[in-house]
């Protein structure tokens, strides 16, 4: 009889998980904003914290490749797939005491925006219409308009591969667009966030509704529900860090907040418009680029590739991708 692979021998170990739903040969692109991507050879979800933990507890200990997704906004799939395992904690309760709000890692992070204002909460109606999950945002440090999800967060509960532990804000070490837990995962030694604790001043809820109505539907012009894109592709720039010949190119009213955005390079460098089989930038924002039908995770790569290089040429900065990308290459957890 021929010995079980540590994939098989995983798959069959997940399924022995109560509320833990297990497919094989799962498309990806079902589960992402781009609709890239080929098949997870297993695929793994649960609302269920424990189930969690426990199939995480399993894949680890089986040796076979893995990884842990949220909402898929910001993620490329090879378009060969991942040849292992992928897990996603579904987990999406929100409560509200006071001026404390918990939501669990999978909730979407407009619900959690949603909760906050109508409990007359300021804080996060700037984030309103950015797509994804709650872990995924915290694992990000995501924020628009001058909100980030750090800005409010009190603790992060998460499992590190051996116990569910807890930190405090300081302890997550949030900078631009980065955390420990981003940190983490690509040394290979994930924190995987299971919920977090946010703590808001109070404000008004008309007020709030109001801008973040106005917000909607800026966002919506730029980023239209139905495209298949991630809105900013790359990440805006610290002004600080920018070499002398970046510097001397960029004029004082572009630099906000001590960045300056991405756009602005890739605009000077001809983004706009350029084409990889069914993958564009936006004619309207030269840091979008979306599917716009026939798309694939390679077109994608190549024309990612293309703007840092001409970037790059230009003004001797390269640019990072908010993005992530599974299953080319990269070591597993």
């Amino acid at each position: 009889m021929r010995a079980m692979t540590g994939l098989e021998e995983a798959q069959r170990r997940l399924a022995e998980i109560p509320l833990l739903q297990v497919t094989l040969n799962e498309p990806l692109w079902k589960h992402t904003r781009f609709g890239l991507g080929g098949p997870a050879a297993v695929f793994g979800c649960t609302a269920d914290e424990a189930a969690f933990v426990e199939a995480v507890r399993r894949v680890r200990a089986s040796g076979a490749p893995w990884v842990v997704i949220g909402m898929g906004t910001n993620l490329i799939v090879a378009d060969e797939g991942f040849p292992g395992i992928v897990l996603r904690y579904d987990g999406a309760r929100i409560r509200i005491d006071g001026n404390r709000v918990t939501a669990e890692a999978g909730a979407a992070l407009q619900a959690l925006v949603d909760a906050a204002i109508e409990a007359g909460l300021q804080g996060y109606e700037g984030m309103t219409g950015i797509p994804g999950n709650v872990g995924a945002a915290i694992y990000g440090n995501a924020g628009a308009y001058g909100a980030s999800i750090s800005d409010r967060i009190v603790r992060v509960r998460y499992f590190d591969g051996a116990e569910v532990r807890e930190t405090d804000r300081e302890g997550c070490g949030f900078r631009y667009r980065e955390s420990e837990f981003k940190r983490r995962r690509l040394r290979g030694e994930p924190w995987l966030i299971l919920s977090a604790e946010f703590e808001f001043p109070a404000g008004n809820t008309e007020e709030m509704r109001r801008k973040a109505y106005d917000i909607r539907a800026v966002r919506n012009q730029k980023y239209p529900p139905d495209m298949k894109c991630a809105g900013s592709i790359f990440k805006n720039l610290l002004w600080e860090k920018l070499p002398g010949l970046a510097r001397a190119a960029v004029p004082p009213e572009v630099i906000k907040g001590g960045k300056v955005p991405a756009a602005w390079f890739l605009d000077r460098a001809g983004a706009k418009g350029l084409v990889r089989g069914g993958i564009r930038v936006s004619e309207e924002h030269a840091n979008t680029l979306y599917n716009a039908g026939g798309g694939t995770a390679a077109d994608f790569r190549a024309l990612a590739g293309e703007l840092k290089r001409r970037v790059r040429e230009r003004f001797g900065i390269e640019l990072e991708e908010e993005v992530q990308y599974i299953g080319f290459g990269e070591v597993s957890p």
